[in-house]
């Protein structure tokens, strides 16, 4: 049997209009579970990045969710001035949203790491051990070879003692650049350090193996056949803890600590 061409249009139609309902309706009923399974994972990555997780402990949403209300501060700051922002509920704070956002954002001066916005806030987070600040985690990000990493530095209370690193979001090349998540790597960052004592900013990827962090405290092995990836993480880190970034937070800290 043979339908018109009207038909046929028309029973098209109704198809999509089903199928663009259905598929609207399940992101829309999906979001919520999206957006939490996001939080707990940048969740469990800070947990990490602090120590509060052994390499390889499993846990649950529930209890990556209470070992991080426990132990961690989220604490909304502005970036020019260093100073705590409380207007703002740190909880509610969507960063890479706030750099999007040409009315909460500014363009910083052009820059190796490829950083286009920065925005006027940023929420980093405090280590909270027996009432004392641990350490300070610090978002980060920058380009590598085929993306932008988004990951977190931990910083010890002397704001020069590298306390770890990790990569949450990445899109490098799987055994390449994208060995950024290898926890073998990840672990040589562990006592360095990002700053000399004159508070300049030292730490960079080699070009290949480092020393221990006792006699070479300032590098950390190269990612092998990954030079761009490996240069794109030395740059990203010279970006934030310079005067564009957290300078000016870290510069308040070390004051507070008379360092």
């Amino acid at each position: 049997m043979q339908h018109s061409t009207a038909y046929i249009i028309g029973f098209s139609t109704v198809i999509c209009v089903v199928c663009a309902l259905f598929v609207s309706t399940a992101e829309v009923s999906l979001r919520p579970l999206k957006e939490r399974n996001i939080r707990i994972d940048r969740q469990k990555n800070i947990l990490a990045v602090a120590g509060l997780m052994r390499p390889g402990e499993e846990l649950d949403a529930q209890q990556i969710e209470g070992r991080f209300e426990t132990s961690i501060r989220p604490v909304l700051i502005d970036l020019a001035t260093g100073e705590e922002n409380t207007a703002l509920d740190p909880n509610a704070f969507d960063q890479r949203a706030a750099a999007r956002d040409p009315a909460r954002s500014s363009r910083p001066s052009p820059n190796p790491s490829k950083v286009l916005r920065i925005p006027d806030q940023a929420l980093i987070y405090e280590v909270i051990k027996k009432g004392e600040i641990d350490s300070i985690i610090l978002p980060i990000e920058g380009m590598g070879l085929w993306s932008v990493l988004y990951g977190y530095l931990a910083l010890a209370p002397d704001i020069r003692t590298i306390r770890g690193i990790t990569y949450y979001d990445q899109k490098e090349t799987a055994g390449l650049g994208g060995e950024v998540e290898n926890p073998n790597w990840k672990a040589k960052w562990v006592g360095r350090k990002a700053f000399d004592e004159r508070g300049r900013i030292k730490i960079a990827v080699a070009k290949g193996p480092a020393g221990p962090p006792d006699a070479d405290p300032y590098r950390v092995d190269g990612l092998s056949g990954a030079t761009i990836t490996s240069r794109g993480v030395t740059n990203m880190l010279q970006f934030w803890l310079g005067g564009e970034g957290f300078g000016p937070y870290l510069a308040r800290l070390r004051a507070q600590a008379g360092a």
